[in-house]
């Protein structure tokens, strides 16, 4: 089986990695990483097992007969990212492992054969082309986007899993991407905003914020009527402090990685997401508004920082 990765960062070096072992796989991925790659090996750490490997790797994307193609980089990324491999793209097997909501909608413009994705595990870079993955809150979820379970989603089930990868397929994988959204959404901002870890933000005062961020989420949710495993917004904070908060309590949000390092951040596809579907549905969310506001703040001081340096 031929799997094609694009955008490969952390996420998409690690299963280029874990996958080079099941199949053939090329990972489309900066030069400095390739190079890496190429003379020492990939070097990944952490809780899915330590290894050294080598798999095929560059900036560009060889033409083949790819049995699956998964677009692994932010979501800021993807219409580019679909534009410039749009050949290749057309007609395949496109699989969106990526945090956020839209990203399945800009792929869909370019195939028709679109497989969702989440994966809610800690990748962390250590230097190029090495990744230690230190968290993970449960498998990764594929489904057919919009809905749906059919026999090629199960077969890239069946491939992941041989890989040593936890993935299970789901008939309503918007249900797994918004979820994972929620979890985004509540933590990654204000995270980036103040500065620490998921762990700090049990604090009240935190929380309080959180609190808000997720019932206005909520609304949206049930106005497009959204299935959840939570029945309320409720529910799922209760969840989110008691078991997804402990279990990532010294991971820092890539979003305030992004700020530090002066890249932009997926607020646009997460609480901006909210905020943009809200509005369409004349539905109020006052406090995702204020902390889209924020972090886009936050990148603009840091782009005029880096102008003067």
């Amino acid at each position: 089986m031929k799997v094609l990765i694009l955008g490969a960062g952390a996420v998409g070096l690690t299963l280029a990695a874990k996958l080079s072992s099941v199949c053939d796989v090329h990972a489309v991925c900066r030069q400095r990483h390739a190079d890496r790659i190429k003379s020492e090996g990939f070097k990944m750490t952490g809780i899915w097992g330590e290894a050294t490997c080598k798999f095929s790797c560059s900036e560009d994307a060889p033409e083949d007969d790819y049995d699956y193609i998964l677009i692994s980089s932010k979501s800021t990324a993807t219409e580019s990212i679909c534009k410039e491999f749009a050949d290749i793209i057309k007609g395949r097997e496109v699989v969106s492992m990526q945090n956020g909501i839209g990203n399945e909608e800009i792929i869909a413009k370019y195939t028709d054969k679109v497989i969702g994705g989440t994966i809610i595990t800690g990748f962390e870079w250590t230097g190029d082309a090495q990744i230690h993955v230190s968290v993970e809150t449960g498998p990764m979820n594929l489904g057919r986007f919009p809905s749906g379970l059919d026999e090629s989603v199960l077969r890239l089930v069946e491939l992941i899993k041989s890989a040593g990868i936890r993935v299970s397929g789901t008939e309503n994988i918007m249900s797994s991407v918004w979820s994972k959204v929620l979890y985004n959404s509540a933590l990654n901002p204000l995270g980036a905003v103040m500065g620490v870890s998921y762990g700090e933000l049990a604090n009240s005062h935190a929380w309080s914020i959180i609190e808000n961020i997720v019932k206005e989420a909520f609304m949206v949710t049930e106005a497009e009527t959204v299935v959840f495993p939570w029945k309320t917004a409720d529910e799922y904070l209760a969840f989110l402090h008691d078991f997804q908060l402990p279990n990532t309590a010294d991971h820092h949000s890539s979003m305030y990685q992004d700020i530090s390092s002066g890249r932009k951040t997926e607020i646009d596809f997460l609480n901006g997401a909210i905020v943009s579907r809200a509005k369409e549905l004349g539905i109020d969310a006052p406090y995702n508004t204020f902390i889209s506001e924020q972090i886009r703040f936050m990148e603009a001081l840091q782009a005029e920082k880096q102008k003067h340096e």
